[in-house]
């Protein structure tokens, strides 16, 4: 089962919601805001996608986070410890595919080979 991790009014996170069930793909959703980020699926997303990319550094949060949270953050360990705290730091959607496969952010279509 494909799993959409997010937030729900996050504009990203409703376009490849709406893509998906446009192209008939079953999924579930995970709202990060009532469900929580789950430590152990953050951390395997830190390993298949580096923390880099998993954390949204273009946001809003973490455009209001105070130079000195901004500056400590300098690896894995230390991203997903603010990505823990504040959910809206990771970049949206992530999409778990299964097996392993992990995809960050969405852009007007996925790669079919992904869900196929």
């Amino acid at each position: 089962m494909i799993t959409l991790y997010g937030i729900p009014n996050c504009d990203t996170v409703k376009k490849a919601r709406a893509w998906l069930t446009a192209q008939g793909v079953s999924y579930q959703f995970h709202d990060f805001k009532k469900q929580g980020v789950p430590p152990d699926r953050l951390n395997a997303w830190s390993q298949a996608v580096g923390w880099e990319t998993l954390l949204n550094r273009k946001g809003t949060t973490w455009r209001q986070l105070n130079a000195a949270t901004q500056a400590s953050v300098t690896d894995d360990a230390s991203a997903q410890t603010l990505m823990l705290a504040q959910a809206s730091a990771i970049k949206r959607p992530v999409m778990d595919w299964g097996a392993g496969r992990i995809t960050v952010g969405f852009k007007d279509a996925f790669d079919a080979k992904l869900y196929t």
